[in-house]
């Protein structure tokens, strides 16, 4: 009997092993002047700082942006950027925004059409009524 090689390698899965966050960078983008900016201020003055302690694996930049709607935005591995703005929001509510970018995967939503999604192949194989032994009616 002769000796085959195996066919495929061992697919990565994010969480085997090690977890590997998919945020890499947020960056929080503000206006000194305008009023939509007051809880943006507010947040960077008083909460950034534990925010960005208890995050050491994303990087945090903060940048002015005049005459504008405060900004965060996430930068994914997978190359892709997620926007949210957050005009007239409290230092609360941009916290949660935070937290929403930091966790999400940075792929585009989409609608689900089976409830389970795998790799795999199926261990039993595909279905098919003429497998078996036959019933009669």
């Amino acid at each position: 009997m002769p000796v085959s090689g195996i066919r495929e390698v061992a697919t990565g899965r994010n969480g085997v092993g090690a977890f590997i966050l998919q945020c890499k960078r947020l960056d929080f983008h503000y206006c000194d002047w305008a009023g939509s900016s007051r809880g943006m201020n507010s947040f960077l003055k008083y909460t950034l700082s534990r925010f960005a302690r208890l995050n050491p694996s994303v990087e945090i930049t903060v940048s002015p942006r005049p005459r504008k709607h405060p900004i965060i935005r996430g930068t994914y591995i997978n190359g892709r950027e997620k926007v949210i703005c957050v005009k007239n929001l409290q230092k609360e509510q941009i916290l949660e925004k935070a937290h929403l970018l930091r966790d999400a995967s940075g792929e585009k939503l989409r609608r689900i059409t089976k409830p389970v999604q795998s790799i795999n192949e199926s261990v039993r194989g595909i279905w098919s009524p003429y497998h078996g032994a036959g019933h009669s009616i």
